[in-house]
C-alpha cells in the first residue's frame, strides 16, 4: 500500500454475523478465530453472474497463498429463494466453493459493512482492520499486489500466523447428471449414433433403439463438466463427451477416453443440417466459465473452440477506454473469432430470421449472434448496462439474458433472469431488431403472481421455450415452477410447483400423435430431467409480488452529491492519453425521480437533482476507470505495449425520499483505507 493509504484513519472490521455456516464442519467462525490471516470478504448471492465470475477469479489467490489468506463468502441474498438454506446449500456445492460460507439472510453483515453491490469484496488485515473495499469484478490483480504487501508489512510486525485455515469439505454427491443446465432434442439420426450404451443389458439395447427410431436428448451435465446424450427414459446414458474434470481442452470429446474439457457448460443449439455439413460440427456449446463457444461433432465426438479467447469481457487488451464504444455498442466484433472476449455465454438458439446462432451473453447483459460460416460475431441487442429499458436493440438495457426460445414468427423469446422478466427480440425482414417486455417491471421487482401480464410476476426465470398453440412456457426458476404466457390474452398462468431450481424447458418432440403433449424440465437441484404435462385447465397461483429486502437508502430531495472513489492498483497509472478515464452514467427509475445531473459524462464525481414529488425509486449508476500496467516511461507517459483494464461497476441503489435523508452518496468502485 502506498503512504497515502497508510496514513488513513484505522477502521476495525465488524463481526460477522449471521444465521448459519456452510464449509466449517459446523463450527461458528468470528473474526477473534481468523485473528492472523489475512481475511477477505466476499459478499455475493448465487443469482449474480458477477458474483460467481469473482469466485472464479478468486481461485488462484486462495491456491497460492493458502497458508495466510482466508475468504469468507458471505451469503446476502436478493431473492426470497436465495434465503431458503437448502438453496443456499446446493449453490455452494454447485460452484465448488471451497472457504466457509456464512448465510446472512437479514443482511445483517452486508449492512455492517455497508456494501451497496453484488459483488463487493473487503479485505481485513491480521490485525483485524479494513485495508480495502472494492466493489464488482476484475479486481484480482489488484489483490495480487496488495497480499503480498499486507504479508510483508505483518510478518515483519510478528502479527502474520501462517498455517491451515477453518474450511472443512462437505460430502460429494454423486449420480449421472449433477446439477445439469440445459438440453436439447435430437432428432432421430442426428445423435452419436452409438452402437451400444454405456449401462449395457436389454434395457440398453431398447434404448438405443428408441433413440435410433424416435430420437435423444443432449444435457449439459454442469456440473461434471461434460454433455451427456440420454434416452427418451432420461436414464439410459448412451453417449458421453468431455473427460469429466474441469478446464479447457479441444479434441477426442467422446467416452471413457476423452480428452475435451469444459467448465460449467450450459446452452446447447442443433445447427440445421446444411450448415453442419459446411462447418464440420452439429452442436454449438455455450461453455459458459470458459467464455467460449465450443463445437461439437455427434459422428466423430471431437470437440473444437469456435468463438472466444477465454479472456471475459470485463478487461480490455489495448488501450484502455472509458467512452461509449468501450461500453459494448451494438455492432460487429472485429479480429477473428478466436480473438474476441465474450462472457458467461449462458443460451444458444438458432435465429432463421439472421442465420445465425443468437447467444444470451448473461455476463454482459447483451444478446450476441455467432454465424458458423464465416465465423462473425456480433452484438446484436444491449448496450450493456444492467436494467430493464424496451426499445431499439442498441439502447435496450438486460439483467442477466439466460434463456432463449424462437417463435413461428421468428422473433426471440429471453428470460431475462435478474429482472424476472420476459422479453422479446422483435426481428423484421431487413433483421432490425427491437426489443420488448412482455412480463416484469425492474431489477427489484419480483413474486409468484398470475393473472393480467402487467401484475404477473416471476423469480428469476432461466429456460424458455414455445409451446405449440404459440404461448410460452418459462422455467420460473426460483419459485420451482414452470410458467404460460398467453401473447394474445395477455395473461399469465402457472403449469407446474414443486420443481427444484428448474433451469430449461422444452417442448417435448416423441409423445405418439394424438396424445397429450409434454413438456422436458431441466430441474437441476434435483440432478434431473422430467416430463411434465401440459394441462388443458392451467394452475391459477397469486402468492404476491415482492420487493428485494435489501435496504433503501434515505435520501433527500433536492441536491445530492455523488462520490465513486477509485485507487488504481500498485503498479497501475490511470490512463489519460484520451483525456479523462473515468466516467459516470447515472439514470433512475422512474425517470421522473431525476430532475437534473443523469446522462454520460466524464469524472467520478456528479451533482444530481432529486425529484420532492416522487417518494421512492432506483437509481442507476454506472462507473468505469481505466488503468494501464507497467513503469512509466521517463516522461511520465504510459508505454505503447502496457497491458491496460477497464474497471466497471453498475450499481442499483433503491432510495426512499425524505427531508432529513442524506445529501451525499459515496460508493467504492475500488476504495482502499
Amino acid at each position: 500500500m502506498s503512504e497515502t493509504v497508510r496514513t488513513h484513519a484505522r477502521v476495525r472490521a465488524s463481526e460477522l454475523v449471521g444465521r448459519n455456516w456452510l464449509n466449517t464442519g459446523g463450527k461458528t467462525l468470528d473474526l477473534e478465530a481468523l485473528r492472523g490471516k489475512i481475511v477477505l470478504l466476499d459478499f455475493w448471492t448465487f443469482c449474480c453472474i458477477n458474483c460467481l465470475h469473482v469466485l472464479d477469479e478468486l481461485r488462484p489467490l486462495e491456491e497460492e497463498y493458502s497458508d495466510v489468506l482466508v475468504t469468507v463468502g458471505v451469503h446476502s441474498p436478493k431473492f426470497e429463494h436465495e434465503a431458503d438454506p437448502v438453496a443456499l446449500a446446493a449453490a455452494v456445492e454447485r460452484y465448488e466453493i471451497h472457504h466457509p460460507v456464512l448465510d446472512d439472510p437479514e443482511l445483517d453483515t452486508w449492512k455492517a459493512y455497508t456494501a451497496r453491490a453484488w459483488p463487493t469484496l473487503v479485505v481485513i488485515d491480521p490485525e483485524g482492520y479494513i485495508v480495502a473495499h472494492l466493489s464488482g469484478e476484475g479486481h484480482a490483480d489488484g489483490l495480487a499486489v496488495l497480499i503480498p504487501e499486507l504479508i510483508a508489512e505483518h510478518e515483519a510486525k510478528g502479527t502474520l500466523h501462517r498455517g491451515s485455515g477453518p474450511y472443512v469439505a462437505p460430502e460429494p454427491t454423486s449420480g449421472t447428471l449433477r446439477f445439469p443446465g440445459k438440453a436439447l432434442f435430437l432428432p432421430a439420426g442426428r445423435g452419436s449414433g452409438a452402437d451400444e450404451a454405456s449401462d449395457g443389458g436389454p434395457a440398453a439395447g431398447a434404448a438405443v433403439k428408441d433413440a435410433a427410431e424416435k430420437g435423444s436428448w443432449l444435457v449439459t451435465d454442469t456440473g461434471h463438466h461434460r454433455v451427456v446424450e440420454l434416452g427418451t427414459d432420461f436414464t439410459t446414458v448412451l453417449a458421453t463427451f468431455g473427460s469429466g474434470t474441469k478446464g479447457y481442452a479441444d479434441g477426442p470429446a467422446a467416452g471413457d477416453t476423452a480428452t475435451a474439457q469444459f467448465n460449467e457448460p450450459q446452452g446447447l443449439v442443433l445447427l440445421p443440417e446444411d450448415v453442419a455439413a459446411k462447418v464440420g460440427y452439429d452442436v454449438v456449446i455455450a461453455d459458459s466459465v470458459n467464455h467460449r463457444l465450443r463445437g461439437l461433432s455427434l459422428t466423430d465426438g471431437k470437440a473444437s473452440t469456435l468463438a472466444g479467447n477465454g479472456v471475459q469481457r470485463l478487461l480490455e487488451t489495448g488501450p484502455a477506454r472509458v467512452d461509449e464504444d468501450a461500453a459494448g455498442f451494438t455492432g460487429r466484433l472485429s479480429g477473428h473469432p478466436l480473438e474476441v472476449s465474450l462472457s458467461s455465454p449462458w443460451d444458444l438458439v438458432w435465429s432463421r430470421k439472421l442465420n445465425a446462432v443468437v447467444i444470451a451473453m448473461a455476463g454482459t447483459h447483451q444478446i450476441f449472434s455467432f454465424d458458423p460460416v464465416s465465423g462473425e460475431v456480433d452484438i446484436i441487442a444491449g448496450n450493456g448496462l444492467e436494467g430493464l429499458l424496451d426499445g431499439p436493440a442498441h439502447e435496450a438495457w438486460f439483467a442477466q439474458p439466460s434463456g432463449l426460445a424462437e417463435d413461428g414468427d421468428g422473433n426471440i423469446w429471453v428470460a431475462d433472469s435478474e429482472t424476472s422478466a420476459l422479453r422479446k427480440l422483435v426481428i423484421d425482414d431487413a433483421g432490425s431488431i427491437t426489443v420488448e417486455s412482455a412480463l416484469g417491471k425492474g431489477l427489484f421487482d419480483f413474486g409468484f403472481r398470475d393473472g393480467p401480464a402487467v401484475e404477473a410476476r416471476l423469480q428469476h426465470p432461466l429456460g424458455v421455450t414455445v409451446l405449440p398453440d404459440g404461448s410460452v412456457a418459462i422455467a420460473d426458476t426460483y419459485n420451482g415452477a414452470v410458467r404460460r404466457y398467453d401473447p394474445s390474452a395477455g395473461t399469465v398462468s402457472t403449469l407446474a410447483r414443486g420443481l427444484l431450481e428448474p433451469s430449461d424447458v422444452i417442448v417435448d418432440h416423441t409423445h405418439s400423435a394424438g396424445s397429450e403433449p409434454l413438456l422436458v424440465v431441466v430441474e437441476a437441484n434435483q440432478h434431473q430431467l422430467v416430463y411434465v404435462p401440459i394441462p388443458k385447465e392451467a394452475q391459477q397461483v397469486d402468492e404476491g409480488a415482492s420487493q428485494t429486502h435489501r435496504p433503501k437508502s434515505p435520501v433527500a430531495p433536492g441536491p445530492l452529491e455523488l462520490t465513486v472513489r477509485f485507487t488504481a492498483p500498485t503498479g497501475q497509472k490511470l490512463d489519460d492519453r484520451w483525456g479523462d478515464p473515468t466516467q459516470l452514467k447515472i439514470s433512475s427509475t422512474p425517470p421522473e425521480l431525476l430532475v437534473s445531473g443523469g446522462g454520460t459524462s466524464v469524472g467520478l464525481l456528479r451533482t444530481v437533482e432529486l425529484s420532492s414529488g416522487i417518494p421512492e425509486g432506483v437509481l442507476h449508476i454506472t462507473a468505469r476507470a481505466a488503468a494501464c500496467d507497467g513503469p512509466e516511461t521517463e516522461d511520465g507517459e504510459i508505454p505503447d505495449h502496457a497491458a491496460c483494464h477497464l474497471y466497471q461497476q453498475d450499481w442499483g441503489i433503491p432510495v426512499v425520499l425524505q427531508a432529513d435523508g442524506d445529501t451525499e452518496l459515496v460508493l467504492d468502485l475500488r476504495g482502499m483505507d
